[in-house]
């Protein structure tokens, strides 16, 4: 329980200092990714982008992103939320009125930050260059939906954890099959 108790109190302290100490600047541009980011259309313009600018790599690379989007979507959206129903953070932790726009849904974990980082991390090994411009809007995907009071901060972080076993999977997983196939 004192686990628990800690995880409660670093949530909060971590919450209340992303809402009051980003600038308004800042957080617009936060507020225009997390918009741009919503229903995963960021990721599936990205995707488009790849494919049509990078040749065969740019296809694999979205390919392999939206692969692993959809997985972790899967997971976060479809397994974890309906089993933890987490309330939002409270209200009163936030200090603007972007915590009047949130979603009814189990906080736990974060499905908008699980498909960024799937994507993100999916990418990398297959054009990592592209992977290192999908990792900017996905960390600032992750610090959106703290500073605007949509999650904890432990939410975005199994969120992220989501996102990175949803890219490893569809990484890995094919090649299990292919190799422990029982059809030899």
């Amino acid at each position: 329980m004192r686990l628990i108790g800690g995880l409660r109190r670093l949530d909060r302290a971590a919450s209340q200092a992303a809402s009051s100490r980003i600038p308004t600047r800042i957080g617009l541009a936060l507020s225009a990714v997390e918009e741009a980011a919503e229903s995963t259309k960021l990721w599936w313009g990205a995707a488009a982008g790849m494919a049509w600018l990078g040749g065969w790599r740019g296809r694999r690379a979205a390919g392999a992103g939206l692969a692993a989007l959809a997985v972790a979507q899967l997971i976060s959206n479809g397994l974890c939320k309906p089993l933890a129903d987490r309330p939002r953070p409270p209200k009163e932790w936030f200090p603007h009125d972007e915590v009047d726009d949130r979603p009814g849904s189990s906080s736990f974990p974060s499905g908008h930050t699980a498909a960024a980082v799937a994507f993100t991390a999916a990418v990398v090994p297959v054009w990592p260059a592209a992977g290192a411009l999908c990792a900017v809007p996905s960390a600032m995907v992750g610090l959106e939906r703290v500073q605007s009071g949509a999650h904890y901060p432990s939410d975005v972080a199994t969120g992220a954890a989501v996102g990175l076993a949803g890219a490893w999977l569809v990484r890995h997983v094919p090649r299990l099959i292919v190799r422990n196939r029982p059809w030899r």
